[in-house]
């Protein structure tokens, strides 16, 4: 199976089916790191800090490093196309049947059940990246339980939870808190 096509149909079916926006990609990202040469794990951790430094959604941001990983710059024009064209298609299909069916309270149940399963998706990505971050399973053989543990990148996690969720806070851009993380990774050489 050619590269292209194996990109189109993987990220293709990321765009179908991570329904609640960037982070729901996750999962699949994740799996796709599993299966395929042209992702790691290490490198979609590394990815979701640079794509939320950077303009665009993750899953597009994602698509694009994996396919020029995998094939290029077609190869990044193939995965991001292709990310975002199910999308497209569903919002076309969407919005001439929702005006007809708004009112119906299937459609209102079918939105009640897609909400908290985007969420479990997002929160089992997100568990996943903690764990890659925060964590060293395989050290726990050679260091014990200490080794396991990475402290440095734990209070970075606690002080960014901490300084986002002050009210003053919250009104600065994303990107201060990002430059300012990065500074203490080099500062504690993290």
């Amino acid at each position: 199976m050619s590269i292209y096509f194996t990109l189109f149909w993987e990220f293709f079916k990321t765009g179908l089916f991570a329904i609640g926006g960037g982070m729901a990609t996750l999962p699949f990202l994740s799996s796709m790191a599993e299966r395929f040469p042209w992702l790691t794990q290490e490198q979609l951790a590394n990815m979701i800090a640079v794509s939320e430094s950077t303009p665009g959604p993750l899953g597009i941001n994602c698509a694009t490093y994996a396919g020029y990983n995998a094939a290029g710059v077609p190869g990044a024009i193939i995965a991001s196309f292709s990310e975002v064209l199910p999308s497209y298609i569903i919002i076309l299909i969407i919005s001439k049947m929702l005006r007809r069916f708004s009112q119906s309270k299937y459609v209102s149940f079918a939105f009640g059940g897609l909400r908290p399963a985007a969420t479990g998706l997002i929160a089992a990505a997100a568990w996943g990246i903690v764990s890659i971050v925060l964590f060293n399973f395989s050290a726990f053989a050679s260091g014990g339980i200490a080794a396991v543990f990475n402290i440095g990148a734990a209070a970075v996690f606690v002080l960014m939870m901490v300084l986002t969720n002050i009210k003053p806070l919250k009104k600065l851009h994303p990107l201060y808190f990002i430059a300012f993380a990065a500074v203490l990774g080099i500062v504690f050489e993290l």
